[in-house]
C-alpha cells in the first residue's frame, strides 16, 4: 500500500498536499474506517495525477465509493476552465453515460408473493436483454440511427415507449444538444444498431425491490416514494456504442498530446485542449453516446412496465409504475459554477459520480424545486439502495456532485476465487431475493462482499453535506448480465 501524505481536514474530508507538478490538491471524502479499502487499490495516486492536468479548477475530486479506473479514477470529479482547459476521455469512462433510473408503484411489497416475484424477474428477464454483446430488444437501421444519436429518450417516446412525463424527471430531460453523428466512427454506429433496450454485462442490473425506511417525508412524498412500495432500478449505459466512441477518442488524442505539449504523469489520462479540433470532436461524439444511453434506458423503462404487465397481469393503472429520476454516472458537461467568487462555465467530468443539485437550482425538475435534486445510490444486489438528494454543500464544494454507489473492492477474478463453488443464486433465493443471470460467472463476480457496504458510503456524503438521505430500498428480484 502506497504511503500517501494524507491531511485529514475533518472526519469526513482528506486532502493529498499540490505536490510536484501538480496544479491543485486531490481531496478525498470518506470516513476514516473507509481508508484501507480506498487506498489498497492505488486509486488515490489516481487522483493525484488528475490534479496534474492543464487548467483544473479548485481540486481533483474522490468520493468515498472511489477505486481503480482507467486514468481517472471510478468515483473521481474535476472540472477545467473551458478556455485554458483539458477535456479526456479518461474522465468520463468508457461506459459513456452509464446511469440510474429509479421507478416506483402503487404496488407493495405485500401485493407480491415469491412466485409473482419470480414470474416478474422471469418476464423481465425476458423482455430486456442481458450479458456481453446482448441485443434483440429493438433494432434501427442505419437512417434511423442518427436521430437517435441527436434525441435520446424522446425519440424512444415518439416511437411509443414512454411518455414526457417520464423526460421530465431525467437529467438533462434525456437529451443534449450538440450531438454529431457524423463526429462518430463507422465501427461504432455499427455496434450501435441492435443495443438500445440492452442491459449489458458487468455490474449492471435491473432490480425490483421495495422502500424499506424513509428518513425524510417531505422529499419522500415529493417523489412518490412510500414505505412498503414496489421500485425498479435499471442500471445501464451506451453499450458498444459508447465503449467504441471513447476507445477512438482515446487513440486521436494519445497521439495528439505531443501537438498540445501536454505531459502527464499517466498515458491513460490522454487529453487536449477543450477548444482543440481533437477535443472537439470527441465532445460532439460523447454528446452522441449520451444521448444513445438515454434512450437505452427509456426502452428498457418501457419494457419493465409491460413486464409488470404481463407477469402479474395487470393494466397500467393498476400497477401505476412511473420514473422518479434518472441520473447519469460517466459525463462530461458544461455547467456554470462559482469559482473564486464569480459565475463562470467549467467543464466538469462526472467518472462514477452524480450531479447533486439543491433545492431552488434552475435545472431541478419542477416538482422538486422545494426538495432538491433526487440522487440514486444503488448498493449491491444483495443489501440495499438509497434515495437522497442534492446540497448546497455539494454546488459549493464539489461542482454539484457526489457519490453514485458502493464501490468495488474485488476485482471480479478475487471475487470468483472467494465465492468458490458457493452456489450464489441459491443464497440470495434463501434470503428473498430472486436473482437471474446470464451466466453463473456474472452472478458470482457481483457477490455483496465485491463491493463497499453501501451505507458506508452514504454516511461519508452524507456527514460531509454532499447530500442528504431520503429513503433506503431492498431488493426482491435482480436480473444480471
Amino acid at each position: 500500500m502506497p504511503d500517501y501524505d494524507l491531511e485529514k481536514l475533518d472526519d469526513y474530508r482528506w486532502q493529498i498536499a499540490k505536490t510536484g507538478g501538480m496544479r491543485v490538491p486531490a481531496r478525498l471524502y470518506a470516513t476514516e474506517a473507509m481508508l484501507d479499502d480506498i487506498l489498497s487499490d492505488d486509486a488515490p495516486q489516481q487522483a493525484a495525477n488528475v490534479a496534474h492536468m492543464p487548467g483544473i479548477l479548485k481540486a481533483s475530486l474522490a468520493m468515498p465509493d472511489i477505486h481503480w479506473g482507467y486514468g481517472f479514477p471510478i468515483g473521481g470529479v474535476a472540472a477545467f476552465d473551458p478556455d485554458a482547459g483539458v477535456i479526456s476521455p479518461g474522465g468520463v469512462g468508457y461506459d459513456i453515460n452509464c446511469g440510474v433510473r429509479l421507478m416506483s408503484s402503487k404496488l407493495t411489497k405485500d401485493d407480491l408473493d415469491r412466485r409473482d416475484t419470480e414470474r416478474l424477474v422471469d418476464a423481465l428477464f425476458r423482455r430486456v436483454p442481458t450479458g456481453v454483446g446482448s441485443s434483440g430488444a429493438l433494432r434501427v437501421d442505419h437512417a434511423t440511427l442518427p436521430r437517435v444519436l441527436k434525441k435520446g429518450a424522446a425519440w424512444a417516446v415518439d416511437e411509443g415507449y414512454g411518455s414526457d412525463a417520464d423526460l421530465d424527471v431525467v437529467e438533462e430531460g434525456g437529451q443534449v444538444n450538440g450531438a454529431d453523428p457524423d463526429a462518430v466512427s463507422s465501427r461504432a454506429k455499427e455496434r450501435g444498431l441492435d443495443q438500445i433496450g440492452t442491459l449489458g454485462s458487468g455490474n449492471h442490473f435491473l432490480e425490483v425491490g421495495y422502500v424499506a425506511e424513509i428518513y425524510d417525508e417531505t422529499a419522500a412524498a415529493a417523489m412518490g416514494l412510500h414505505e412498503g412500495h414496489v421500485t425498479a432500478i435499471i442500471h445501464s449505459g451506451s453499450r458498444g456504442f459508447g465503449y467504441q466512441v471513447c476507445d477512438d477518442a482515446l487513440s486521436d488524442m494519445d497521439k495528439a498530446m505531443n501537438k498540445y505539449n501536454i505531459e502527464l504523469p499517466d498515458r491513460q489520462l490522454a487529453c487536449t485542449p477543450i477548444d482543440s479540433p481533437e477535443g472537439q470532436k470527441y465532445i460532439r461524439g460523447m454528446r452522441c453516446a449520451i444521448n444513445y444511453a438515454f434512450a437505452n434506458r427509456q426502452v428498457m423503462a418501457q419494457n419493465t412496465r409491460l413486464a409488470f404487465e404481463e407477469a402479474l397481469d395487470l393494466t397500467p393503472r393498476e400497477h401505476g409504475l412511473h420514473t422518479v429520476y434518472e441520473v447519469a454516472h460517466n459525463i462530461a458537461k458544461f455547467e456554470t459554477h462559482h469559482i473564486d467568487g464569480r459565475e463562470q462555465e467549467v467543464c466538469v467530468h462526472r467518472k462514477g459520480a452524480t450531479r447533486a443539485l439543491p433545492a431552488g437550482h434552475p435545472l431541478v425538475p419542477d416538482r422538486y424545486q422545494k426538495v432538491g435534486q433526487p440522487v440514486l445510490i444503488p448498493g449491491d444486489m444483495g443489501r440495499y439502495s438509497y434515495v437522497l438528494v442534492g446540497t448546497d454543500t455539494a454546488m459549493s464544494e464539489t461542482f454539484g456532485s457526489t457519490c453514485h454507489g458502493a464501490g468495488r473492492k474485488m476485482s471480479r477474478r478475487q471475487a470468483r476465487k472467494t465465492a468458490g463453488n458457493r452456489n450464489v443464486t441459491a443464497e440470495l433465493a434463501n434470503e428473498g431475493i430472486i436473482v437471474r443471470g446470464e451466466s453463473r460467472r456474472t452472478v458470482t463476480e457481483e457477490i455483496s462482499e465485491a463491493y463497499k457496504d453501501v451505507a458506508d458510503v452514504v454516511e461519508a456524503v452524507e456527514g460531509a453535506e454532499l447530500s442528504q438521505k431520503v429513503a433506503q430500498l431492498r431488493p426482491l428480484g435482480v436480473i444480471k448480465g
